[in-house]
């Protein structure tokens, strides 16, 4: 998606590794996508001069928001395969807001993807699969020299991820896994990525202000000032397909130990499993892509007297998401310029519930700027070389 094209064809046939645009492919057309999309739209003429409300980096190692552009992308809905990416985001079930005019055609079909676990008990009440067979995504990567693939497959979809994960190493993509399936952190993974030379930021996106991010900076208070945690909950509602999604409690593992682990992690001391509860609660329609958070922390404090905090977060869901995913895809493009493979550890644990390495956010978000000062683009830099000129692989710096 380019603004030189006037919204049409996306410019598929630049050099594979080019360093001028940010090509990103989209898994799963929902309403996380739909945010991410309009937001490139929304922030196409931002001031790189200014600061911006709702971004954190205008541009970010010498990429502007308007550098990302939309290369292919991949969904199984019927109501969604075969339209144009800037059709197919407002179709089906998605019911974000709509806070930028998208083109209807911006040159990116969605084409058909794989199903394994991705769709739920309850999500087949919603939605129904496209006919006809999984498209080659390999081939489809290739050919529109994507740099990123994103992932927003719903909540459970194990199977799924690690087949997709399969393709986008084997096409030579960098990768931002935005669900709770643990692939940037685990080790298996992360060696592949590092041998293929590929980045991957993961796993779970952190939105920019949401539950996780407000309750883990609750917790370290607590920590810092030293006041004992003694209890914490924090129960989500929402009305998007995301949280219809997780009425199967079966596909709630891992999100449940992804939302605890980052609060918990960061406490400085432990609490018994019977103490914690952090995880989505239940889905109210009428909510659409809000999100209302209750949080709650009972703590023991000078003196062993009780201080208790109790608070409620409303946010819009995917746009919250967003935010997050706009500053991911470029921090992989950095690494893809300068041969990096394997988790990117300062942007995964600033971006991220579950990183590699948990860190307090603000050594987190200090290792991020780091990374990007260091990997920036150069002005006047030269396109990168081919594949295999490319330099030598290296680990994914912190």
């Amino acid at each position: 998606m380019s603004s030189s094209n006037g919204g049409g064809a996306s410019t598929n046939g630049a050099a594979r590794y080019q360093e001028d645009k940010v090509r990103v492919a989209i898994v799963g057309v929902g309403n996380c996508a739909s945010a991410f999309v309009q937001g490139v739209e929304y922030y196409r003429n931002a001031d790189p001069s200014q600061r911006v409300p709702g971004l954190m980096h205008v541009d970010l190692g010498g990429y502007h928001i308007s550098d990302i552009e939309f290369t292919a992308a991949f969904d199984i809905d019927a109501k969604k395969v075969g339209k144009d990416l800037g059709q197919a985001i407002w179709a089906g079930q998605n019911n974000t807001i709509k806070f930028a005019k998208v083109p209807r055609k911006l040159g990116v079909p969605v084409s058909r993807g794989m199903t394994h676990d991705g769709l739920g008990k309850y999500l087949k009440e919603k939605i129904e699969k496209a006919p006809g067979e999984t498209a080659d995504i390999v081939q489809i990567l290739k050919d529109t020299h994507t740099d990123v693939v994103v992932s927003y497959l719903p909540v459970g979809s194990e199977d799924a991820t690690k087949w997709y994960v399969e393709q986008v190493l084997e096409a030579g993509c960098g990768f931002v896994n935005c669900i709770p399936v643990f692939i940037a952190r685990e080790d298996y993974w992360n060696k592949r990525f590092k041998k293929a030379g590929l980045p991957i930021v993961g796993d779970d996106i952190k939105s920019q202000v949401g539950a996780t991010i407000v309750h883990r900076t609750l917790a370290r208070l607590f920590h810092d000032r030293g006041v004992k945690m003694m209890r914490t909950s924090q129960l989500n509602v929402g009305g998007n397909m995301d949280f219809y999604n997780m009425l199967e409690r079966e596909r709630l593992e891992s999100k449940k130990i992804s939302k605890t682990n980052a609060v918990t992690s960061i406490m400085g001391h432990e609490l018994p499993a019977d103490d914690v509860y952090i995880g989505p609660s239940d889905y109210i329609p009428w909510l659409t892509d809000r999100k209302w958070a209750h949080i709650r922390l009972e703590g023991q404090a000078f003196g062993d007297v009780p201080l208790n905090v109790e608070m409620k977060l409303e946010v819009w869901d995917s746009p919250n998401s967003a935010g997050i995913v706009i500053d991911a895809v470029r921090c992989c493009k950095l690494a893809l310029n300068h041969g990096l493979g394997g988790q990117l550890d300062g942007p995964s644990s600033y971006l991220m519930k579950s990183p590699m390495h948990q860190r307090p956010d603000d050594l987190a978000h200090n290792a991020t700027e780091d990374f990007i000062a260091k990997y920036a683009r150069k002005p006047g830099t030269e396109p990168a070389p081919d594949r295999a000129k490319r330099p030598a692989k290296k680990s994914a710096a912190s």
